[in-house]
Order: C-alpha cells, then sequence, then structure tokens
C-alpha cells in the first residue's frame, strides 16, 4: 500500500481518484488547488502524486517547478486535459515520471501508478543495484544518490534509470530503444523526444556539477557514456 496525493481542482476527479485508489489499496489524501497540494506535498508523506496541470492560480507544472527546485522527488503523475506533446514534454522536464490524458480509464491510471512506485522502489528502476562509479561520476542507485567530484545531483526517477542503464555498460552504446525500455519498463509506447528531453535535462544536470562530456551521441547508433573526468 502506498501513500498517494491527489491534486487536482475538480472534486468529481478527485471522487473517481479516491475510489479507485483505495480499491487498489492505497491511502489516499487531497487538494483541491495549487496551494494546498503544495503544502501536502511538502510535508514529504507522500509515495505518489497524483497532480492535474490545469489548475487555477498555480498550475500543475508550476507546483512540480517548485517541488523539485526545493529537492523533492517524490514521483509525479500528471494528470492532463490537453494532448499536445510539448505539454507532456514541458512536464517531463520539470522532473513529472508519466501523465494521463482526460479523459482516463481508471484501470490504465492505476497501472500506471503501480509501474512508478515499482521504479521508485529504492528509487530509479533497478533500485537496489550496487554503487557505481564513472570516472569522477558516482552513482547509489538503492539510496537514490549521485554526485560528480563530491558535488551532489538531484535526479528524478527517470533520469536515474536512464543513468543507471547507460552506467552498467559505459562502453557499449544503448539504442533510443533500450533506453526507452529500460527508463518505461518494456511494450510501453513512448514518443521519441520525450525520450529526449529526458537526455537533455539529464546533460543540464550533469554539466551544471561540472560534467558537460558525461553522456556522447553516436550519431545513426545511439547513446553511450562519456569522459567523466574532473575538469
Amino acid at each position: 500500500m502506498a501513500d498517494i496525493l491527489i491534486i487536482d481542482d475538480d472534486p468529481q476527479i478527485r471522487d473517481v481518484l479516491r475510489i479507485a485508489l483505495k480499491k487498489a489499496g492505497h491511502a489516499v489524501a487531497e487538494a483541491g488547488d495549487g496551494a494546498e497540494g503544495l503544502a501536502k506535498a511538502r510535508n514529504g508523506r507522500a509515495d505518489l502524486i497524483v497532480l492535474d496541470i490545469g489548475m487555477p492560480e498555480m498550475d500543475g507544472l508550476e507546483l512540480c517547478r517548485r517541488l523539485r527546485g526545493e529537492g523533492n522527488d517524490t514521483p509525479v503523475l500528471f494528470l492532463t486535459a490537453r494532448d499536445e506533446e510539448i505539454d507532456r514534454i514541458l512536464g517531463f522536464e520539470l522532473g513529472g515520471d508519466d501523465y494521463v490524458t482526460k479523459p482516463f480509464s481508471p484501470r490504465e491510471l492505476i497501472a500506471r501508478i503501480r509501474a512508478i512506485l515499482k521504479r521508485s522502489e529504492g528509487r530509479g528502476g533497478a533500485g537496489n543495484g550496487p554503487v557505481m562509479s564513472h570516472g569522477a561520476l558516482r552513482l547509489d542507485p538503492a539510496r537514490h544518490l549521485c554526485s560528480f567530484d563530491s558535488t551532489s545531483i538531484t535526479l528524478t526517477g527517470r533520469e536515474m534509470a536512464l543513468l543507471e542503464h547507460l552506467m552498467r555498460h559505459p562502453e557499449h552504446v544503448a539504442t533510443k530503444a533500450q533506453l526507452t525500455d529500460a527508463v518505461y519498463g518494456p511494450h510501453i509506447h513512448v514518443s521519441e523526444r520525450t525520450l529526449d528531453s529526458h537526455l537533455r535535462n539529464l546533460r543540464s544536470k550533469l554539466a551544471d556539477a561540472g560534467c558537460e562530456a558525461a553522456i556522447e551521441t553516436v550519431h545513426g547508433v545511439g547513446i553511450r557514456m562519456g569522459s567523466c573526468a574532473p575538469g
């Protein structure tokens, strides 16, 4: 059983979510607007947040941006009435873990929540692997910790899973399909642009820590680890 926080300004949507989540055995807390949701998310009790994007005053994207800026890496499943890919990519770049488009199937939503929670056990995909290092880059999946030359790097669950897959075989070139399976699990359709947004965000975080050449693109083939030597 997990503690799920629902943040949505539509009481009917909250009712549907509450019933489905409790039926699946989860504990549920609710918030009807962004400000209340941010306060409840900050207490750190939620194992996962179901977050509506289209709320007045503070929308879901801004709420997620604030949480990630504070170092809160609680998994986030976005709810959106908008089906434009740019909205989904923006959500992932802000640190979202998945999305469901309204109107949604409660069964599909529960399945996606189950998949996110499974990936988040131990934080970030495989989650229980050994501590890995590549040059000055260090990754501890079980504790969800990443650092470069003693500089801590805050990663989302998807970024952690992506980096973990690359660091397991740093000399190998991974295809986009292999990386998608590593981050989302097999048989999940995700556009290449969405994966590219995760890679771009991961590269940016590593570069900010001083590791600018951590991930290399082998054009026409895939992605592999680059040099991670300190400057």
